[in-house]
């Protein structure tokens, strides 16, 4: 029977699954706008990819099991980092709790019991720190006690295994995570790696142009295109400073689109990926720099951006009669004016007269009964010799006899 239960532990100790790893995630998106000539810096920043190499035995991982819920107060039992030789920490357990010294390299931290006691029952938890990555895991284990070897089993309760065990066998504590960050099997040159993608406006992200890659290495590959590839840089020590901004210098207008900065850390199962919406403006227009103080100041009617001349022209003899013509033509063309006024005036009080005369030659003809033909040229002919005209006064025309008494002017 305990050789039954044994097997089945550690089948299910090869049922469990790796840790899958996650896609890369955005953790910041955002819009900036520079302007074009200007340099442009794509803040990049991670204080958990810096790099620091494991392998120098930093005490970074742990494990440690560690008792509660039974009659007695929760207490550690024994932990091991991955420098050195498990600690147990009662002096009746240094030869009863064993972990395999090969651990942190093939992820198995399960804790082995020899000769389990009624104090041995309660909730034990395995727990795994990875200070540099900053990952906390716990897996718990419920250990019951008995006396009937038919009642031994281990089954899923739907939160954490429960086992049940005969006094005075063995027990194992299954804890088993085979991710790369909890064993050596990895070469952190190769597990850390940062690149920067660029995406055109209108191309989806899955088709972006790759820029740079970055190694924890030292290794930089380029991949921008030519007019690209000598004006982007990421610093040198960005591993060891967690920065890997990308600056473009100098800008241009080309260089408008959407650009990711994307870190891996695989070692640390670290995915993260930052977008940024670059926008290019036009450059503001600038004032030339001013001469040494030794030249001549500059000139005054100089604006930003064009340049405007002030020419002045001293005026001579042929400007001043070429302004008394304009004057003099102007008073002519005056008198001319009233001189048509006063003559349309006049004549048409000269033409008002005879319409009067008219008027009565008419009314003669009515009252005496002569035919008009006769009497018009009659009058016309006396008014010629009679009466004389004097100088700026209209002729006066008599009344034919017989037609009464002249009308009075008004």
């Amino acid at each position: 029977m305990e050789l039954w239960s044994q097997v089945l532990l550690w089948e299910l100790v090869l049922l469990q699954s790796e840790p899958a790893t996650s896609d890369s995630s955005v953790v910041s998106e955002s819009s900036v706008t520079w302007e074009a000539g200007s340099q442009a810096v794509l803040r990049c920043q991670s204080p958990r990819m810096v790099w620091t190499q494991d392998r120098l035995h930093d005490r970074q991982r742990v494990v440690h099991w560690d008792l509660g819920g039974g009659p007695g107060p929760a207490r550690r039992l024994v932990d091991m980092y991955s420098t050195g030789e498990p600690r147990v920490y009662e002096p009746q357990d240094r030869d009863r709790l064993l972990l395999s010294p090969s651990a942190f390299q093939d992820g198995n931290f399960s804790l082995l019991i020899r000769a389990v006691k009624d104090s041995d029952a309660g909730l034990y938890t395995c727990n795994l720190h990875h200070h540099y990555c900053h990952l906390y895991e716990s897996l718990a284990v419920r250990l019951e006690v008995t006396d009937d070897p038919q009642a031994s089993h281990a089954y899923w309760d739907g939160e954490k295994e429960v086992l049940t065990v005969v006094r005075g066998t063995s027990a194992l504590l299954t804890c088993v995570n085979r991710a790369l960050l909890w064993t050596e099997r990895h070469l952190e040159e190769a597990q850390q790696v940062v690149h920067w993608d660029r995406q055109p406006p209108g191309v989806p992200h899955d088709r972006a142009d790759r820029l740079l890659d970055l190694y924890a290495s030292g290794e930089r590959r380029a991949y921008a295109p030519p007019f690209l590839r000598d004006r982007v840089a990421v610093g040198a020590d960005a591993f060891a400073r967690g920065d890997f901004s990308l600056r473009i210098d100098p800008l241009e207008l080309a260089d408008e689109g959407t650009y990711s900065c994307h870190l891996h850390h695989h070692y640390c199962g670290l995915h993260e990926r930052r977008v940024f919406h670059l926008r290019v403006a036009e450059p503001a227009a600038t004032l030339p720099p001013p001469r040494p103080s030794a030249g001549p100041a500059p000139d005054p009617t100089l604006a930003r951006g064009r340049s405007v001349i002030n020419v002045i022209v001293p005026e001579g003899r042929a400007h001043f009669f070429q302004q008394l013509g304009y004057v003099l033509a102007t008073l002519l063309l005056f008198i001319l004016l009233l001189i048509t006024v006063v003559l349309a005036t006049r004549q048409r009080r000269c033409g008002g007269e005879p319409g009067r005369q008219a008027h009565g030659v008419r009314g003669g003809e009515a009252s005496t009964g002569r035919p008009r033909q006769a009497l018009l040229p009659q009058a016309m002919t006396t008014l010629t010799r009679s009466q004389p005209r004097s100088k700026g006064e209209c002729p006066a025309v008599p009344r034919p006899a017989g037609l009464g008494p002249a009308p009075l002017d008004p």
